[in-house]
């Protein structure tokens, strides 16, 4: 079964920084895209990083470009987003996520398949 643990969710004040972690076991690490997915209680689900499997190819939403970056460690089997410049509107719970089809696009929210618990981040003004 594929498990996904995010960590490193927290309080923050606005213009700070949190990495964000996410620990993958149960398939082949690097065969996979992986995203991360955020959740505020107001708004629906916002697809915000992705990154392919080998890493070179991302995707990025006008929300968080520029302040955001996703990267992964495949030896460690681990996907992180580095989040910079943070402000109240990214106060959201942040899930990992990936998905089952090797072929489908990485940078749509619609083919990812499995996603984790969340972690919560809270910026405060």
């Amino acid at each position: 079964q594929v498990r996904l643990v995010e960590s490193g969710g927290g309080l923050v004040q606005a213009g700070g920084s949190l990495r964000l972690s996410c620990a993958a076991s149960g398939r082949p690490f690097s065969s996979y895209a992986m995203g991360w997915v955020r959740h505020a209680p107001v708004n629906e689900r916002e697809f915000v990083e992705a990154i392919s499997g080998s890493g070179v190819n991302t995707y990025h939403a006008d929300a968080v470009k520029g302040r955001f970056t996703i990267y992964r460690d495949n030896a460690k089997n681990t996907v992180y987003l580095q989040m910079n410049s943070l402000n109240p509107e990214d106060t959201a719970v942040y899930y990992c996520a990936t998905k089952l089809d090797y072929y489908s696009d990485y940078a749509s929210q619609g083919n990812y398949d499995y996603w984790g618990q969340g972690t919560q981040v809270t910026v405060s003004s």
